[in-house]
């Protein structure tokens, strides 16, 4: 019989209340707290911290605190990424960030998701997909990538933007949901 963690990271209806899933979640906690409380001056303790806390990071990683996620370790970061203040990552699911991203402020990823109907959901069963986000991407501030996206390289996504479909490469979408506004020449 699977766990309720194997279920999760399978995508599969789980139950988020199981002990070893509320433990994991605290155990980040605490990581992410003690990182929303350091000083700014000491970038070396904070990046080992996320370090600690994230399933993988490259080089050059910036993220001003404060941060919020579920488990941290379905966190998976290229080289020089940047968050900027107040981004939550609800990473149920595998988040896998590429090289040289940008984050504005509040962004929001949520792999996190619920059954739509009302009987299964009042379970309090929970299920996740997987958000993948390319290469070069920027996130404008107070955007949200909801469960199963995927972002193209090259992509920016506008400052509040709802993004429920996958975006292909070298686009700028914005909106509600978010949509394509416009393509990029490289």
């Amino acid at each position: 019989m699977k766990s309720e963690k194997e279920k999760m990271l399978m995508g599969e209806l789980y139950n988020p209340g199981d002990k070893e899933l509320s433990a994991e979640r605290h155990e980040a906690r605490l990581i992410f707290r003690k990182i929303n409380t350091i000083s700014n001056n000491d970038t070396k303790l904070t990046n080992n911290l996320f370090r600690d806390l994230f399933g993988k990071t490259g080089k050059g990683l910036f993220i001003e605190p404060p941060f919020y996620c579920d488990y941290g370790y379905n966190i998976k970061l290229g080289n020089q990424v940047f968050m900027n203040y107040n981004c939550c990552i609800l990473d149920v699911a595998e988040v896998t960030i590429g090289n040289r991203v940008m984050f504005g402020p509040n962004v929001q990823i949520y792999t996190a998701t619920h059954p739509l109907d009302a009987k299964t959901r009042a379970s309090w069963l929970e299920f996740a997909k997987p958000i993948t986000i390319g290469d070069d991407v920027w996130i404008g501030g107070g955007a949200i990538v909801c469960p199963g996206v995927t972002i193209g390289n090259g992509a920016v996504i506008a400052a509040g933007a709802v993004v429920t479909k996958d975006v292909k490469a070298n686009v700028v979408v914005g909106g509600n949901p978010a949509k394509i506004i416009k393509e990029i020449d490289n």
